[in-house]
């Protein structure tokens, strides 16, 4: 029976769709998704070590979700259940937990469940799962076409790491679409099939990124062109035209694409591009959205956008929906595009918004009285003496008053602002000088015009977590340095799929902040000793395997080597980043190389380099730490501390920014740059002083301060002098420390290539 069943089985599998059969069974023959599963990144690093916590992929079709989860089930040791969401129930759910159970009691083997379409699932089917997951019973996989944040249960999402797939590039699709015709056992191996250069571009092009539809349609071009009489299979355009007529356009009434596609349409709308504007309500139309809804949402768009800059939008609007209801489509295309046009090239205001604040303030203030010579008085004027007081502006010049129209409690309030565009443009002058008459009626005047008085407070509420943290004893250089980290993280822009090199870990300040930024990439750290390396892997100890930083020990141009020695040499990081490179290894006076090298390691396209330096020629000077009794010895000593910064002999104190920059400039590199001065708050203890008037006896590598000064030509009395005085000022003082930090990025610009014209 098992021997009929297999040849059953591969008789299937010969006989399945192109598609099916060139599935990817392993990494290596994964095409596309660089940024999930490329060299380096966590996704691949789990995979390799069988180190899987539960997953989503989430992608349009043909992007590899399922055949990333095929991947993993060849490569993983677990038991692998595959279960697809249209088919399968709750039924199908407690088997293949009762099946975990019995694997993980009986052979201590773990279970991975892949569910296909996991957002075809309910909330109730969804919720069965659940408790399994958390106890690790099972390790969940999901594909979704859906975007999970709304289609998924958050509990099921918060648990697992989610992973988004792009549609595949052109190249990708020709590498998929040459394998199949190379491959001899899935593919078309053993025939001979000459695929034209422009049948496969034209394939590749109306696939329109879905592996599947490139496959299905080479598989249709081949099976239905017989070979000529010399057993070649001619696939030429004409061939392949037939094969894929029409690009597959993904769009999905309910789904996030169509949220994503008419939220691109209004904000092309809104920022005056017809051309966007009429390519993203095409894409709409072609893929069959209702006319309807797109003129809904013009309308919408012609109050909130438009408004009073032009208010005939909206009659534009509403006119060409009423003859689209009478024409209908095709013609009807026309008035869409029409309206559409006007609304993109149209004169732009959000003054409505105003409306908004209006109904804030209704919500906000205390029940109030309308004004008395507003009320109604034709009931009771005589009796309560409503209306009267009123002021009809049609008695007046211009057909205008000034007098009270709001509450007393909201006098002075401004909801309505006029925009400077279009029509509206002509009225705000008008408006601004009817309230400034209003304005000085209600100060200079009397009766009607009464000002309540009070002011308009704002408050927030007690952030705990902040309070906390500001009674901390923290030091003030901590929180420089976490200042400088976060300038630096934000000129980096790290996205959580990123391969980041920290190329001077040192404590660890960027490195750990990088951990958390690329949760899916992968970092590297680069510590110059052994010592600063080995703390590093013992703070990396706290983290699972697969998201441990991997540390390096060695320097910047030796850095080939350590990645050779890993199997990582053919690594490109999207990210570099390091804080003070230029130290007593690697000097500004002989950087070009090293950094330029440096650069080389980063990815060919839209990748950066970025980097925290001290600028050591504004260094904090001691001698304006203290108040002098001597102007004379300030002086000298003045004269010799700044002598320390000039020093043609020491490369660690004699540059700045513009040095910095040259050095760049040499090195190849068109990187940008910019200085800040920064005060910290810093406590100068004994240890400070000690390092600065070191007992004789003790041995340095470089001169002390207090060497320095003599030098200089202070004398030995003069520099007790010097030495006392500090102590008496200084020691256990917290002092305004100066330093200047030099910010330095470079981006590589994502390259172009020639099916971007």
């Amino acid at each position: 029976m098992d021997l009929f069943r297999h040849g059953r089985s591969a008789q299937i599998q010969q006989e399945s769709p192109l598609a099916h059969r060139m599935r990817p069974r392993t990494l290596d023959e994964f095409v596309g998704q660089e940024h999930i599963v490329g060299p380096g990144r966590l996704l691949r690093r789990a995979i390799q070590a069988d180190q899987l916590s539960s997953l989503i992929f989430y992608g349009p079709p043909g992007t590899g979700k399922t055949t990333l989860a095929m991947v993993i089930a060849n490569s993983t040791q677990s038991h692998f259940i595959t279960i697809n969401a249209v088919l399968a129930g709750v039924k199908q759910i407690r088997e293949a937990i009762a099946d975990a159970r019995e694997r993980r009691d009986l052979y201590n083997q773990r279970t991975t469940l892949f569910v296909d379409e996991v957002h075809r699932w309910n909330k109730a089917q969804q919720d069965a799962l659940l408790p399994h997951v958390e106890k690790g019973t099972i390790i969940l996989i999901g594909a979704t076409t859906e975007n999970p944040y709304f289609e998924v249960n958050k509990a099921l999402v918060s648990r697992s790491r989610i992973f988004q797939l792009k549609p595949l590039t052109q190249d990708d699709l020709r590498r998929i679409a040459q394998q199949a015709l190379a491959d001899p056992e899935r593919g078309y191996g053993k025939l001979t099939v000459d695929l034209h250069p422009d049948a496969l571009d034209h394939l590749v092009d109306v696939a329109n990124g879905d592996a599947r539809g490139v496959l299905n349609a080479l598989e249709l071009a081949v099976e239905t062109t017989p070979p000529d009489e010399k057993g070649v299979v001619t696939i030429d355009l004409a061939v392949a035209e037939e094969s894929i007529q029409r690009r597959a356009v993904l769009y999905d009434k309910e789904g996030d694409v169509h949220y994503d596609t008419i939220s691109a349409f209004i904000k092309s709308l809104r920022g005056s591009d017809p051309d966007a504007a009429l390519y993203w309500m095409a894409k709409m139309v072609y893929a069959g959205e209702d006319p309807r809804f797109i003129f809904r949402r013009m309308a919408i768009l012609a109050g909130e956008d438009v408004g009073m800059a032009d208010p005939q939008a909206m009659g534009v609007v509403i006119s060409c929906w009423q003859a689209f209801e009478r024409i209908g489509m095709p013609e009807g295309r026309f008035h869409l595009a029409l309206a559409a046009n006007y609304l993109a090239t149209c004169p732009k205001s959000n003054s409505a918004f105003a409306f908004f604040d209006a109904l804030e303030a209704v919500e906000k203030e205390q029940e109030t009285d309308v004004p008395n010579h507003l009320k109604d008085g034709s009931r009771d004027k005589e009796g309560f003496g409503h209306g009267t007081g009123y002021l009809y502006p049609h008695a007046y010049r211009d057909h205008w008053i000034e007098q009270q129209y709001l509450p007393d409690s909201l006098q002075g309030k401004l909801f309505y602002q006029p925009s400077g565009q279009g029509y509206e443009r002509k009225i705000r002058e008008e408006v601004a000088r009817r309230r400034e008459a209003q304005l000085a009626a209600m100060v200079e005047g009397s009766g009607e015009w009464r000002v309540a008085g009070g002011e308009i407070f704002s408050t927030s509420p007690v952030d705990k977590v902040k309070d906390a943290w500001l009674q901390r004893t923290i030091s003030r250089a901590g929180r420089n340095l976490g200042a400088q980290r976060d300038k630096l993280f934000e000129l980096a822009d790290i996205q959580r799929h990123h391969l980041v090199l920290d190329v001077n870990a040192g404590s660890g300040l960027l490195t750990w902040e990088a951990v958390r930024r690329a949760p899916e990439g992968g970092v590297w750290a680069l510590a110059a000793d052994v010592e600063t390396g080995e703390a590093l892997r013992q703070q990396a100890e706290r983290l699972a395997g697969v998201e441990r930083p991997s540390i390096l020990i060695g320097s910047i141009n030796e850095l080939e080597t350590l990645l050779a020695l890993r199997d990582e040499s053919d690594l490109k990081f999207d990210r570099i980043l390091g804080r003070n490179l230029f130290n007593s290894q690697f000097t500004i006076h002989n950087s070009q190389s090293t950094i330029g090298n440096l650069a080389r390691w980063l990815a060919p396209s839209g990748s950066r380099l970025t980097l925290i330096q001290s600028i050591p020629r504004y260094a904090q000077r001691l001698y304006n730490l203290v108040e002098w009794p001597d102007d004379a010895l300030r002086a000298k000593v003045a004269t010799a501390e700044e002598a320390i910064y000039h020093d043609e002999t020491d490369p660690l104190v004699n540059w700045d920014e513009n040095d910095l920059a040259a050095a760049l400039q040499a090195a190849g590199l068109d990187a940008q740059l910019t200085v800040e001065k920064q005060t910290e708050q810093r406590r100068i203890t004994a240890v400070h002083l000690a390092r600065w008037f070191p007992d004789g006896a003790v041995y340095q590598i470089k001169p002390s301060y207090a060497q320095r000064l003599q030098a200089a030509g202070v004398t030995e009395e003069e520099l007790g002098q010097v030495s006392r005085l500090y102590r008496r000022q200084m020691q256990g003082s917290v002092l305004s420390w100066q330093t200047a930090i030099a910010y330095i990025w470079l981006v590589n610009k994502p390259q172009r290539t020639a099916n971007d014209n």
